[in-house]
């Protein structure tokens, strides 16, 4: 399962900013991917119907123990509120440990700039875990 494309629950309305989040997730160990994944598949039918979600990716890397979301949302509390709630809440307690490392980055854009590129996210997300990694001490 290498990529899951971009979809579109809700149109975003046109000439509007809207909220993207991209996260990336290490696991520790290759005997943390099936359960990982099998969370990821359950959040992913559930933001196909998510108020607010105007719409999402996700490319799972299995072998290399890495997965990528992309997703773009009315406000922040909207993807707040699909995040707090089951599945996704009860996928984020479940994986927590077994997440070597995250990086998050969140940021606003037009609408007419959706689907959000991936090269665009994982650029914001390299930055973001350099500044993390300047921060914490440790290299990346």
């Amino acid at each position: 399962m290498p990529t899951l494309g971009w979809i579109t629950p809700n149109p975003a309305p046109a000439q509007k900013r809207v909220f993207v989040m991209a996260s990336r997730f290490e696991l520790k160990s290759l005997s943390d991917v099936p359960r990982f994944l099998i969370h990821s598949l359950r959040s992913w039918s559930q933001v196909k119907t998510a108020h607010g979600a105007y719409g999402a990716s996700l490319v799972a890397q299995p072998f290399r123990r890495v997965f990528f979301t992309l997703s773009a949302w009315e406000d922040r509390g909207t993807l707040y509120a699909y995040a707090k709630t089951d599945p996704h809440g009860e996928a984020m307690r479940a994986s927590r440990a077994a997440c070597r490392r995250s990086t998050f980055v969140f940021w606003e854009a037009d609408s007419a700039e959706l689907p959000i590129s991936w090269d665009e996210a994982k650029r914001r997300l390299d930055v973001k875990a350099r500044e993390d990694a300047a921060q914490s001490g440790h290299a990346t």
